[in-house]
């Protein structure tokens, strides 16, 4: 029991905390981000952390970033850099900020509808994750990053894993080979949910 809880802990650390590790639209991924700078949605068990981290770069690119659109407030791109440094540096609320106003100056794209998704599941609001999830799946039907990180709120947050194996089996469809950001395949994710489900079935 305790080495099965062990197995199941060690494989969905890699899969999420490769989190969200953002992927382009394409290689390997996790819980983890749509646009272009790589990181994984970051959880385990459902507990998330949000830990600032800024290094005095990414510092002085945010004060760069703030300073121009204080002149050029309507650059959605402008918006969009900006939400992908508070981002990266955990500001998972002043991310949410930023990428609405981009997308209330465009119609932004799936890998920014999936990066505010995982901002949204970040401060703990894990339905509003799965609506912005589903604009980009319904924007972009073969959106990977959008499918793969559906299916690890439905598991952790929502609970709901037949839902999530769901969603994985239609990432599957799309691309057969799919894997996480830590090299596991997304098959053998929907396997451990399902052993899981499994050992848990007379749990309630």
């Amino acid at each position: 029991m305790a080495s099965q809880g062990f197995k199941k802990q060690t494989l969905f650390i890699a899969v999420l905390f490769s989190f969200i590790c953002g992927f382009l639209a394409g290689a390997g991924f996790a819980i983890y981000r749509g646009s272009s700078n790589s990181e994984t949605i970051g959880t385990t068990t459902g507990n998330i952390t949000n830990q600032t981290s800024v290094t005095n770069q990414q510092a002085a690119q945010i004060t760069d970033l703030e300073s121009q659109l204080t002149s050029n407030p309507n650059n959605f791109q402008l918006w969009t850099e900006l939400g992908n440094l508070y981002y990266d540096t955990r500001q998972p609320e002043k991310a949410i900020k930023a990428y609405t106003h981009s997308l209330e100056l465009h119609s932004g794209d799936a890998n920014l509808l999936t990066d505010l998704g995982v901002m949204y599941r970040r401060v703990g609001q894990p339905k509003k994750a799965i609506e912005y999830f589903d604009r980009a799946i319904a924007l972009d039907p073969k959106h990977e990053p959008s499918r793969l990180n559906k299916g690890i709120v439905l598991v952790y947050d929502l609970h709901e894993p037949a839902k999530a194996i769901a969603v994985w089996e239609e990432l599957l469809r799309i691309n057969p080979d799919a894997r996480t950001a830590s090299g596991d395949t997304v098959r053998d994710l929907i396997q451990e949910v399902k052993n899981e489900q499994k050992g848990g079935g007379n749990k309630g």
